[in-house]
C-alpha cells in the first residue's frame, strides 16, 4: 500500500511494506516537518501584491511553519493565499512590511494585517469556501504591561479616555486628578494645579503706568485685564485696544489718583473708534465690557 499523508501539516505515512530500507530518511524529514509545524519560524518574502503560501505533502515548505515572518518590499496590499484550501492552520503573523498582508483560503473571510502589526490567525480548511478568522480580534487580557508598566484601567474607564459619553455627579474636591495633554503627552495633574492656572489667567493684571499725555493699553489675546494708572497732571487720555479681546472680555482701568482727570477711548488696530468715558479728579474704577464691537463703560468711586 502506497504512502499517504496526514490532513494539515502533510507528514507522510509510509504504507505497509512500504519503502524498506528507506525509513529513517522518511521518519527523519517527518520529524523536520512536525518541528517547523510546532515551532518554527519563518521569514516569507513578499512582493508584487500576490504570494502563495502552500504546504506540500512529505516536503518541508513554507506553509509548514508556525511564525510568519513577514518580509520584502510589496508594492501594495498584497493577498496571501493559503494553500491547499483543505488544510487547517495557525499562524502567528509578524507583518514586518510596509505594506498590508491580507490572509485568503477561499471565498470565505479574510484577514488583514497591518504594516508592522502581529496577529494569531486560523485557516479552517473549507475547500472552496475557506475562511480565515483573527484570532487576536477580540482579545481579552487580564492584565497589560507596556514598556514595563501595568495598564490598570478598567474597559470602562478606558471607553471613558475613548470619549464615552456616560457623565456622572460625583463631586470635585482638592485632589482630585484631571488627564491633561502636555504637548502630546498624557499626564495626570490635580485640580489645584488647574485652579491656580485659570485664576491666573482670568484676568492679566499690569504693572502701574504713570499717564502724561496720551497712553495705550494692549490686553494680551483673549484675557480680561485690570491695569491701574496714575495721572501725573492735567487731563490725560488712555486707549484701550481692544483687537485682541473676544466678547465677554472686560478691562478695568483703575485711575488710583485722587486728582486729575483723564478720558478712555477704545481703539481697533490704532483707529480710535469710541470717546469712550471720562474719569474725575476722584480716585475711580472705570470697568469695560466687550460685546464683540465696543464698549459699554460703568464709572464707579473707588473708596
Amino acid at each position: 500500500m502506497a504512502s499517504t499523508y496526514t490532513a494539515n501539516s502533510g507528514v507522510e505515512k509510509i504504507g505497509a511494506g512500504e519503502q524498506a530500507g528507506a525509513w529513517g530518511t522518511t521518519t527523519n524529514n517527518n520529524l523536520d516537518i512536525l518541528d517547523r509545524a510546532i515551532n518554527g519560524v519563518g521569514a516569507i518574502t513578499l512582493s508584487g501584491t500576490t504570494h502563495t503560501l502552500t504546504t506540500s505533502d512529505g516536503s518541508l515548505s513554507d506553509g509548514g511553519f508556525k511564525v510568519l515572518v513577514l518580509g520584502g518590499s510589496p508594492s501594495g496590499t498584497n493577498t496571501v493565499t493559503i494553500s491547499p484550501n483543505d488544510q487547517d492552520k495557525v499562524y502567528i503573523v509578524q507583518n514586518g512590511t510596509n505594506q498590508t498582508a491580507t490572509f485568503t483560503q477561499g471565498s470565505g473571510a479574510n484577514v488583514s494585517v497591518v504594516a508592522g502589526s502581529k496577529k494569531i490567525i486560523y485557516a479552517d480548511g473549507a475547500g472552496s469556501g475557506a475562511a480565515i478568522v483573527d484570532v487576536t480580534n477580540a482579545l481579552d487580557i487580564s492584565t497589560l504591561t507596556i514598556a514595563g508598566s501595568a495598564i490598570t484601567s478598567t474597559g470602562a474607564e478606558l471607553n471613558l479616555m475613548d470619549g464615552g459619553t456616560s457623565r456622572g455627579t460625583t463631586a470635585v474636591a482638592d485632589g482630585d486628578g484631571i488627564v491633561t495633554n502636555d504637548g502630546g503627552t498624557m499626564r495626570q495633574t490635580n485640580v489645584q494645579t488647574f485652579s491656580t492656572y485659570f485664576n491666573q489667567n482670568l484676568v492679566e493684571a499690569k504693572t502701574a503706568l504713570n499717564v502724561s499725555g496720551t497712553v495705550t493699553v494692549t490686553p494680551s489675546g483673549a484675557t480680561s485685564v485690570y491695569q491701574p494708572l496714575v495721572v501725573a497732571s492735567g487731563s490725560q487720555t488712555v486707549r484701550v485696544a481692544v483687537t485682541n479681546l473676544v466678547a465677554g472680555q472686560y478691562v478695568i482701568i483703575d485711575k488710583t489718583t485722587t486728582a486729575n482727570s483723564m478720558t478712555i477711548d477704545w481703539t481697533n488696530n490704532s483707529a480710535v473708534t469710541s470717546s469712550g468715558i471720562t474719569l474725575g479728579s476722584s480716585a475711580e474704577l472705570g470697568i469695560g465690557i466687550f460685546n464683540g464691537a465696543g464698549f459699554s463703560f460703568t464709572e464707579t468711586v473707588k473708596f
